[in-house]
């Protein structure tokens, strides 16, 4: 048993924010039906290289566990289809931009007269309401207009953005979550309900503490690097051989760091509130310590002493580490024309009813047919839906 066994999902979404909430479901047992448009598919299959057989890596990447049905559903043959879809579904995902599916009846208010009973999940840039409402929303730029870049790189350099798309990434996330509340809600009250989801409003969720210390003191944060604004010594630092990073984050901490490191205790360094005043009188102490000795040298020595650290490590070092093989981070399963595949595992361990990695990512329309039969067409009007090029 999983969590949302028999519970089916009608996926409308496409690139990373919308399938990475489905794919989050999906890893919990709800049946994903992605539509896709007939001949493309997902814009993300023609993202690359890298390409495996043929197949993006990068699609590959957020579209285990479901299944691939093609079909052109601004056609009215392909919007019956759809229809029919919709009497079997629970969830409906999608990430269209607010006010797109309203001109072909298949936005909220609309399908919720037929369907009460259904979740209705909206991802979008700015949300479905507001005066930014009809703008699309692009990762990098939700990155830059949410506060996130301004947070992000060197104090005397330009803003970066994150190495990954988490603007998207986090808007998956808050739309699985949404969507399981709703469905949760749904077993109280028996009615579905619409799950509006904004990236701009996942970036801004994400500012926690810096948005707490930009309400308390009127101050704007600023860069800092690798630095914590609140907390010293929390950043990286060079070894000998490689960088690593050092987060203390108490005064006990501090005492066993600065042992470990052979500094001296100086009274003006014993708290945080002094060690993060002296910030700059204090960097150049630790680091001219710490740029004596290997990288290992200090992992295994603040180890031993408990204080907090670790490698600033690339991806072939995280997935050596016995620890991920432990926790199932590394999938392993067979795809139809790739062979043996691996993507990342599921990180949400539940005792009872745990997720998993089920099904390969689908090819492009692949299980059209077989859906299609199991809501009523015979093979003729397949094959006649084919010919038209509705599917």
């Amino acid at each position: 048993m999983r969590p949302l066994d028999g519970i089916t999902v009608l996926d409308l979404t496409r690139v990373l924010s919308g399938p990475y909430c489905t794919m989050l479901l999906g890893d919990m047992g709800a049946r994903i039906i992605k539509i896709e448009q007939p001949g493309k598919g997902d814009d993300t299959r023609a993202w690359g290289p890298p390409f495996l057989a043929g197949e993006s890596a990068y699609f590959l990447s957020i579209n285990r566990n479901k299944e691939s049905v093609t079909v052109d559903f601004k056609r009215p043959d392909g919007r019956r289809i759809l229809d029919r879809l919709l009497e079997k579904a629970d969830v409906l995902v999608e990430n269209f931009r607010p006010g797109t599916l309203d001109k072909l009846g298949l936005d909220y208010a609309t399908v919720a007269t037929t369907h009460p009973r259904l979740v209705y999940c909206s991802v979008s840039g700015f949300g479905q309401t507001g005066p930014r409402r009809p703008e699309p929303g692009y990762d990098a730029i939700m990155q830059a207009e949410g506060g996130l870049m301004s947070i992000t790189g060197p104090s005397d350099g330009p803003s970066f953005r994150l190495g990954v798309a988490i603007a998207d990434i986090v808007t998956g996330m808050f739309a699985a979550y949404g969507t399981a509340l709703a469905l949760f809600a749904r077993e109280r009250t028996g009615r579905g309900q619409n799950v509006d989801i904004a990236m701009l409003d996942s970036v801004a969720a994400l500012l926690t503490y810096q948005a707490g210390n930009f309400f308390a003191s009127g101050a704007v944060p600023t860069r800092l690097g690798n630095r914590h604004p609140s907390i010293v010594p929390y950043e990286t630092f060079t070894a000998s051989d490689g960088d690593f990073i050092v987060a203390v984050g108490t005064d006990e901490q501090w005492q066993k760091f600065r042992a470990a490191a052979g500094l001296e205790d100086e009274e003006r360094f014993r708290t945080n509130r002094q060690r993060v005043t002296a910030y700059d009188e204090l960097r150049p102490v630790v680091a001219q310590a710490i740029q004596k000795k290997p990288r290992q040298f200090w992992i295994d020595t603040l180890s031993a002493a408990g204080v907090p650290c670790g490698s600033v490590r690339n991806l072939q070092e995280l997935f050596d580490d016995p620890q991920v093989g432990a926790r199932e981070m590394i999938a392993h399963i067979e795809h139809s024309t790739i062979g043996a595949l691996r993507v990342l595992g599921v990180p949400i361990k539940l005792s009872d009813t745990p997720g998993a990695v089920r099904t390969p990512p689908p090819l492009l329309g692949q299980h059209t047919e077989s859906i299609l039969g199991e809501i009523g067409f015979e093979q003729s009007a397949i094959d006649e839906l084919r010919a038209g090029r509705i599917i």
